[in-house]
């Protein structure tokens, strides 16, 4: 059993549907629940992303906005272009501004869960190779 494997059925956010509609901008299964949509006077979404145990999303860019992603659960990777990657765990805040290009997703043995605030448009980028992501926590 992979560590943190509860938050599949008993996390803060339900997990929500398996994120289909971006599946070609992840490594693995990742889950999305959206928990606010943008509206007529919201410029921003709201949505909880559950990570399956090794998934991660393509590097990306946030264009005409920003991210920042709570993190309610397990354990993940964050990680700005040229700089190390950073541990994440419960209660952990990651602001990510305007052009910074990066990615996110959980660690090797853990499911791992954020809600993303996210205002702008994503450019999607290359993904974050096996030989990348297997070096991480040596």
């Amino acid at each position: 059993m992979a560590k943190n494997e509860e938050l599949k059925t008993n996390g803060v956010f339900p997990v929500g549907d398996k994120n289909d509609a971006y599946a070609q901008y992840f490594i693995g299964q990742s889950y999305l629940k959206g928990l606010v949509s943008p509206e007529a006077n919201i410029d921003f979404g709201v949505g909880n992303v559950t990570f399956e145990p090794s998934c991660r999303n393509n590097w990306h860019i946030h264009h005409n906005g920003y991210q920042i992603l709570l993190v309610t659960g397990g354990e993940g990777w964050y990680q700005e272009f040229g700089k190390p990657a950073q541990l994440l765990k419960q209660g952990d805040v990651v602001v990510i501004h305007e052009g910074v290009k990066h990615w996110h997703g959980a660690t090797k043995d853990s499911w791992f869960s954020h809600v993303a605030i996210t205002s702008g448009e994503s450019e999607w980028l290359e993904e974050v190779t096996d030989e990348e992501y297997d070096k991480l926590g040596e």
